[in-house]
């Protein structure tokens, strides 16, 4: 893929946010960190106080309720990380941060980034790869996209 110079490439998955500026130009993609965030990751039953709920029956068949679904509030934590994400890269455009974006994102997580783009950030998204690479260095995230061609956005 190749990376114009002043790239904004962000790598996120539900609890870790890198935010990389390519120095290089497109013959040569040079990586540096912008910005780094983490949230402190928990386990659902760390955040849950109580046991899935009951439903009533249906009225007047004497048939017994069942049990509500339960509620995955780590989930929901890494979703709301993403949506502030896609809020972050929102403001960043918005303000002429960058011209091109380049998103790598944990699968999950890509999806729910894709839900809060603005006009503005998909105008400059150039690519998207859906991977799991925040706990890889900077190094192996540049020859990733360097090998990884026009991906479709």
């Amino acid at each position: 893929m190749k990376l114009p110079n002043r790239t904004l490439v962000l790598v996120a998955d539900g609890r870790k946010l890198l935010l990389l500026r390519n120095h290089g130009d497109e013959a040569h993609v040079d990586l540096r960190t912008e910005a780094h965030d983490e949230q402190e990751s928990r386990k659902d039953g760390d955040i849950k106080t109580d046991q899935a709920g009951q439903s009533s029956g249906p009225a007047g068949t004497g048939m017994p309720g069942g049990t509500m679904g339960e509620t995955d509030f780590a989930q929901q934590a890494e979703d709301r990380w993403a949506a502030d994400a896609g809020a972050l890269l929102s403001k960043r455009a918005l303000a002429n941060d960058y011209d091109a974006l380049v998103v790598i994102a944990a699968p999950k997580t890509l999806g729910v980034l894709r839900k809060h783009y603005h006009k503005e950030v998909e105008a400059r998204l150039i690519g998207e790869l859906a991977k799991e690479m925040t706990d890889r260095p900077i190094a192996d995230i540049e020859a990733m996209l360097v090998g990884a061609g026009a991906p479709p956005t």
